[in-house]
């Protein structure tokens, strides 16, 4: 019978990094994650404890409060799209917009993980900013790709009016929120809504697709509120009055519960998850425990340079991920510069695929740098990222990669179509996807490895993630390529002219640098979350058993019949 088997690897850190340089490389991440923090802070902060007041004045819970009071008590939020929109100014409005005015997260609710969308209505009452809606309908997304239960928590007063054409309209506009509610309706994917507040046009609109919809005394769902109606005023009406529980759960029936406050629904919409199939992460594990790394998560940043173009060790990365540090590598002697294999985290299978740093030997070839794709590499995490769709197997991408393999011979050899070959094995993958991008994700190699575009169920950033075409210095010698010699210097004697060459070589670097910022790519949505690489494992854990936890969606074997097995046969063969 064919099976895994799991070999140890990694070593204690003192025996990868030298005590003065991992302290080292612990300051600088210290400092790094003590800014990623304070922003975190502030987003969660919303707009201050007066608007979380006026909230309570209402008789109502804040957003986060709502939030704790869902979830089981040991769960853990693992929170997507915190930074969307951070430091951007909108027209209309004097301050910011945090988190882009809603909370989308992974957290587990009666021991099943969900993802839970809930408006912050301490944010200019839960309205709908530029990019909101795409914050939304991301989460959707995860959630349909995982087949992972939704729970709204609708306080929503509409669109942020001043902005109306960021948002309404457009590829990505208000209106796919729905369209995402009704795909997740027809693949069978539960939906639980609480209505706490205003639910005013697209607020109103996107509880209604779910399979439970509840609304206290506090709320209403209108398609236009009181304010908009001709004779509101001179009939008395409020929006309670037009579109309040008493009308959508006694007369209309667009809501189906009745409850008096927040608690009470919260406590409901609980219950309403308890009726939904358990977990099947339990059976998939296959009667293996979940154990933790023989060697210290926290441990991760301490491998990691402040310089990012010194040498990291993927496998003791690896190791401080993985259940016990066991890992099984495939296809470990060919396209030496990538590894690829499968390990247990949180007791489940999944399948790694990353990057190689220094120089790396390859077989019949010779000596290489590490961090690129060459021909042999491509060919193998392609065919490995298809044998663990066959199999059903996760698969987590850890990127560290400076880009393609570029020359004479790279060009003779054929990378354009074995990388066509990869983006191919990547655009038409049923196994879930989650990215990792440790620093360098640059070039075609941050497509080819699964990035944003290749749509994996989650991507995420570290503080020290580097994501662009090129670096800032690389990027300015491009755009002066004209004005400087062979060797990349600048030809000219005339003092003035050489001056502002330098001086714009100087902007267009500096510029470059801040767009890599992961800071700025979160903002765009350009990453989903940025995670300390301390907090990279317990991430995993989540994402993985995510991708576990329900079952008869999408194909699956067990390990006996995987067809990793037959490459490891015919790879032996070789």
């Amino acid at each position: 019978m064919a099976r895994i088997h799991l070999h140890p690897i990694g070593s204690e850190l003192d025996g990868v990094v030298g005590p003065e340089d991992a302290a080292r490389n612990r300051l600088h991440h210290q400092g790094l994650e003590a800014d990623l923090q304070e922003k975190l802070d502030q987003v969660h902060a919303g707009w201050g404890e007066r608007a979380a007041n006026r909230v309570h004045e209402k008789g109502k819970l804040t957003t986060w409060e709502r939030i704790e009071a869902l979830i089981d008590e040991d769960s853990e939020v693992f929170e997507v799209g915190t930074l969307v929109n951070w430091g951007r100014a909108f027209k209309g409005s004097k301050r910011e917009a945090p988190g882009a005015g809603v909370v989308t997260c992974f957290a587990r609710i009666e021991q099943r993980w969900c993802i839970v969308i809930a408006n912050d209505n301490t944010v200019a009452s839960g309205a709908w900013w530029p990019r909101t809606p795409e914050k939304i309908e991301r989460a959707q997304e995860m959630a349909l790709r995982l087949r992972l239960p939704v729970v709204y928590l609708v306080d929503c007063s509409g669109l942020f009016l001043p902005e109306q054409s960021l948002t309404f309209a457009g590829p990505k506009g208000a209106g796919h929120i729905f369209k995402q509610n009704a795909r997740l309706a027809d693949h069978g994917v539960p939906q639980v809504a609480g209505v706490f507040g205003d639910c005013i046009a697209g607020g109103g609109y996107m509880p209604i697709i779910s399979d439970r919809v509840y609304m206290t005394e506090n709320a209403y769902m209108v398609i236009a509120g009181a304010a908009l109606i001709k004779g509101a005023k001179s009939l008395q009406l409020t929006s309670l009055d037009i579109g309040g529980p008493e009308v959508h759960v006694h007369q209309s029936r667009c809501a189906d519960v009745r409850v008096p406050d927040d608690p009470t629904a919260l406590a409901m919409i609980r219950e309403e998850i308890a009726r939904l199939p358990s977990s099947a992460a339990d059976f998939y594990r296959h009667g293996v425990s979940a154990a933790e790394p023989r060697f210290d998560p926290a441990d991760v940043p301490a491998l990691f340079p402040k310089d990012h173009r010194q040498y990291v060790d993927i496998e003791e990365v690896i190791a401080r991920l993985v259940d016990d540090s066991l890992f099984h590598e495939v296809m470990a002697d060919t396209g030496r510069e990538m590894i690829t294999g499968v390990a247990r985290v949180n007791g489940l299978w999944a399948g790694f695929i990353g990057n190689r740093q220094g120089i790396v030997d390859e077989p019949g070839v010779g000596r290489r740098p590490g961090g690129a794709l060459y021909r042999e590499g491509i060919a193998k995490i392609a065919q490995f990222a298809r044998a663990c769709g066959e199999d059903g197997i996760p698969i987590v991408w850890l990127q560290d990669i400076s880009g393609f393999d570029i020359g004479v011979e790279a060009e003779r050899l054929g990378l354009l179509g074995y990388g066509s070959s990869l983006i191919y094995a990547n655009a038409t993958q049923t196994a879930p996807m989650f990215t990792v991008l440790l620093r360098k994700a640059s070039g075609a190699g941050f497509y080819a490895m699964a990035g944003m575009p290749y749509d994996p169920v989650v991507q995420l950033s570290t503080p020290i993630t580097r994501l662009a075409v090129m670096e800032g210095r690389t990027l300015a010698i491009a755009t002066y390529n004209s004005k400087l010699d062979d060797d990349f210097q600048i030809a000219t004697d005339d003092p003035e002219e050489r001056a502002a060459i330098e001086e714009g070589m100087k902007k267009t670097a500096a510029r470059i640098e801040a767009d890599m910022d992961p800071v700025a790519s979160a903002a765009r949505m350009d990453t989903d979350e940025i995670v300390p690489l301390g907090d990279l494992r317990r991430w995993l854990c989540c994402l993985v058993e995510s991708a576990w936890q329900s079952a008869g969606y999408r194909r699956t074997k067990n390990p006996r019949i995987w067809s990793i097995h037959d490459l490891e046969v015919l790879c032996a063969r070789r």
